[in-house]
């Protein structure tokens, strides 16, 4: 070093003499550095060995899967659940708003119009960003105090009769899988037949309440008849002992199969990447078919012809639908 102003000692006597009083520091600076350096990566470690989940999936479900891939895997598993009301559309507003900066690792869906919603808007990763399993579908729900299978309405179209008016339950079709179908009988039906059905059906005074599950209730109750929900829901009440029955399937019945999908830039991709590969796991979907909040592992299972879907159609026309809903069914 050199300079004018510079207090470094000229001659190399002095040099040497400063540099061997500093020696003896090296080793314990080196020593220090190793310690930072391993709690550093052992802070990391601790932070990459966990996985965080936004799910769809009921909580009674999903929570015992995790726990098994905790103990498989040795991650954590860090979840954010949505509510009944608007299962499924608040977890993927949170996951569009957190786009840029994403929080969540993986999306466990319950349904798969707003897992292709999202992924049409790269919300999840490139390759291999989601994936469908499992599978379970949506039935009318009867009070068998009050009917019999054998009489209740076959075709939803009959719900719009005299004989339903305030008989019915549903849950708001702004939400959920109950959207989905929804939006599924406007490609199946045609538009100008959809929107008949739909007013009629607002016309004949239905319950619209917060969640399929409550619809599962209302019907059990006896406050309305026959509900609209989904075949877990049902599924649920039949174990609680309530005076329910599911109307069998038939072509206006949505199959629904669950979702996973990894975000895109996940903060922990390794520990997503495995339970993206633990959910679709055969052991883990009859887990799922064993406690009702699946049917079945395979669509292609399925001989009953069902409501078929074009997704890209059914995409370009979301906001149109759901502002139709709104107009017949906001209340």
């Amino acid at each position: 070093m050199s300079g004018k102003g510079s207090n470094w000692p000229k001659d190399e006597f002095g040099r040497d003499e400063v540099l061997v009083q500093f020696w003896w520091m090296i080793p314990v600076v080196l020593a220090l550095a190793a310690i930072v350096s391993s709690l550093a990566y052992r802070a990391l470690s601790r932070k990459q060995n966990q996985v965080v989940v936004y799910c769809a999936q009921d909580r009674v479900y999903a929570e015992p899967i995790f726990r098994d891939f905790e103990k498989a895997a040795g991650i954590k598993v860090r979840t954010v659940y949505d509510s009944e009301a608007v299962k499924t559309v608040g977890l993927a507003n949170r996951l569009l708003a957190e786009h840029n900066h994403p929080q969540c690792d993986v999306f466990w869906g319950n349904e798969e119009m707003r897992t292709r919603q999202l992924a049409a808007q790269n919300v999840f990763r490139e390759t291999n960003g989601w994936a469908a399993f499992g599978y379970r579908s949506r039935r009318m729900v009867i009070n068998t105090n009050q009917l019999s299978v054998a009489s209740a309405p076959h075709s939803l179209v009959d719900l719009t009769n005299e004989t339903w008016r305030g008989k019915v339950a549903l849950s708001y079709p702004q939400f959920g899988t109950t959207a989905t179908h929804f939006h599924a009988l406007r490609q199946h039906w045609g538009d100008d037949a959809w929107q008949i059905w739909c007013h009629a059906l607002a016309s004949n005074k239905p319950f619209l309440v917060d969640g399929n599950s409550v619809v599962v209730k209302v019907v059990a109750k006896g406050e309305a008849w026959i509900g609209l929900t989904d075949s877990d829901d049902i599924a649920d009440g039949q174990r609680e002992g309530l005076p329910i029955a599911a109307c069998p399937m038939n072509s206006e019945s949505l199959l629904i199969p669950n979702t996973v999908a990894i975000t895109r830039r996940a903060p922990h991709p390794e520990s997503a990447q495995l339970l993206f590969d633990y959910l679709q796991r055969h052991d883990v979907i009859e887990q799922l078919v064993a406690a009702k909040a699946l049917e079945g592992f395979s669509l292609a299972d399925v001989s009953t012809p069902t409501v078929k879907v074009d997704w890209n159609r059914l995409r370009s026309e979301l906001e149109s639908t759901t502002a139709k809903l709104s107009e017949f069914f906001l209340r």
